[in-house]
């Protein structure tokens, strides 16, 4: 059966054979000088192909992960700078409450010191004033009675007189 089949077809064994033979030959040159090194280079480019898609994957996590944390750093020197500046204002105030607080003090001790010294130059003015009343009670006692007043007269004139005139 086998027999009449190859010769329905024109089979010829050995040359079938040799056939096979050959193509098993050709197909193991081409596996190892061809096939080979043509599969082991498209291995090498999927491979870099793969490490190069997860580099990029991993780039970009890194990237989104250092913007998150430039955003949180620049939140954070926000947030300081905006502290600074507020504590810089209640300093500037506290600072000009001072000042005008010592300002007022200074103020009132000037205004004391006026005043202390407007009461002494009274209290001289009217010493001076009392002696010239005095002098000119007793110059016109002297006129009017005619008699020259010895120190004793004048200074008994003088006290009676500032006893008098004491405002």
């Amino acid at each position: 059966m086998l027999e009449e089949i190859s010769a329905q077809f024109g089979l010829s064994w050995g040359k079938f054979i040799a056939q096979a033979l050959i193509f098993l030959i050709v197909y193991n040159i081409l596996k190892k000088f061809a096939f080979g090194p043509i599969l082991a280079m498209l291995e090498q480019r999927r491979q870099r192909i793969a490490d190069g898609e997860a580099k990029l994957e991993k780039i970009a996590k890194d990237l989104a992960e250092a913007e998150k944390n430039a955003q949180a750093i620049i939140d954070k020197a926000n947030a300081d700078a905006d502290r600074q500046i507020k504590e810089a204002g209640e300093n500037a105030r506290a600072l000009a409450e001072k000042r005008q607080q010592d300002a007022v003090h200074e103020a009132g001790q000037i205004i004391a010191k006026a005043r202390e010294a407007a009461q002494l130059e009274h209290e001289q003015l009217m010493s001076q004033l009392k002696r010239e009343f005095g002098r000119m009670v007793s110059e016109a006692t002297s006129r009017v009675t005619g008699k020259v007043l010895n120190t004793d007269d004048q200074a008994r004139i003088n006290q009676e007189t500032t006893a008098q005139v004491s405002l």
